[in-house]
């Protein structure tokens, strides 16, 4: 199979969908790889180390889509590169598109079969090309959110950790998943005062076993979240239902009792965000203020530590590229239904449910021969 490698187009988005190790890999299995020149500039691998790879360079983004049978991506689509996908090619990358009507839109209009990393199931149920980006983007947010914590930066001039004799930054995680998880490793790492708020009390269980006394955990309700984002130095916003858009835990009343300089980080943003006051920014503007309190909602976070993030992704993503270029795609789905839960959109129909219920369009699954 020919497989397709575009450089990302998105704001300051300096990942790129395969790394060189990656490339040889499916060069070594019979397939070839075509990768846009300069895409992996951001990750300090070069074309020629895509060349030495076994991977062919072109010139443009046209080239590569128009010579694909199979286009691997980070980040959803762009509007000109929806223009560029054609009936009957794969796509296979991040989509998020229960919070992005214009996008599904044109992937429908597309006719391409385009299968979403964040819909793809394991066996246990987790999502495996979620989870390394979900552990950077977890990681990523308390760094942020300590920086938006600063005085010049707005924030309420607070250290997340204190020093002896003051006490730290009061931080609130929503969601004890993934994100969730990584983010308290790194609030309770700086010494934060850190509480955790799930629905799951299983999961807050396993929460107070992992951490023991170094963060709290509180069963998630609207009394519990109104309560503890009042008091809060840094809120950041982990929730997750696959597929679906992100439930809006932190009303605009809650962030208007939220005290001055105080944080929101919303992890959640590609799914349309878990804070009702959040809009989608970028690493170019990442944050802006709403009744004194600073939102940070990057639509693509890892995007900013883009060569641990290629690595990480292109680890978990590999085996599903080589099964999606050994077999095709519908046999490869056939074969794995956790695999088929990523199927999105295909010859112009949604066929993923949760997709198809947050847009509010029809949902036409996909049937596999057996």
């Amino acid at each position: 199979m020919r497989i397709g490698v575009p450089k990302e187009v998105k704001v300051h988005e300096y990942r790129v969908g395969l790394t060189p190790t990656g490339v040889r890999e499916l060069v070594a299995a019979g397939h070839e790889v075509v990768v846009e020149t300069h895409a992996g500039d951001g990750i300090g691998m070069g074309d020629a180390e895509y060349i030495a790879a076994g991977a062919r360079i072109l010139a443009t983004p046209k080239d590569v889509f128009d010579a694909a049978d199979l286009i691997i991506k980070v980040k959803e689509p762009q509007a000109a590169e929806c223009k560029l996908l054609r009936k009957g090619q794969v796509l296979f990358t991040y989509l998020h598109l229960a919070a992005d009507a214009a996008q599904a839109e044109a992937l429908i209009g597309s006719g391409a079969t385009c299968i979403a990393y964040e819909t793809v199931t394991a066996t246990d149920g987790s999502l495996p090309l979620l989870t390394p980006m979900s552990e950077v983007a977890g990681r990523m947010s308390v760094q942020v959110g300590a920086t938006s914590l600063q005085k010049a930066n707005g924030g309420f001039g607070v250290l997340l950790g204190g020093v002896p004799g003051v006490a730290p930054a009061k931080v609130v995680i929503l969601g004890g998943g993934v994100s969730g998880t990584h983010a308290a490793e790194m609030a309770t790492g700086l010494k934060a005062d850190v509480t955790v708020v799930d629905r799951s009390p299983k999961r807050l269980r396993e929460l107070a076993a992992q951490f023991g006394g170094s963060l709290k955990t509180v069963y998630s309700t609207t009394d519990a979240i109104e309560r503890l984002t009042q008091d809060a130095d840094l809120v950041i916003g982990a929730v997750l239902v696959a597929g679906a858009a992100a439930p809006k835990l932190v009303t605009h009343a809650m962030v208007k009792k939220m005290k001055a300089g105080a944080v929101l980080v919303d992890i959640s943003i590609d799914q349309g965000g878990c804070f009702e006051t959040s809009r989608p920014t970028t690493h170019a503007s990442p944050t802006y203020v709403v009744d004194g309190v600073i939102h940070y909602c990057v639509t693509n976070m890892p995007g900013a530590v883009p060569r641990t993030s290629t690595f990480a992704l292109t680890n978990a993503t590999l085996p599903y590229i080589r099964a999606l270029a050994d077999l095709g795609w519908e046999k490869a789905l056939a074969r794995d239904p956790g695999f088929a839960k990523g199927l999105n959109v295909h010859a112009g129909r949604v066929t993923h449910e949760a997709v198809a219920r947050a847009l509010k369009l029809e949902f036409k699954p996909q049937s596999y021969a057996a």
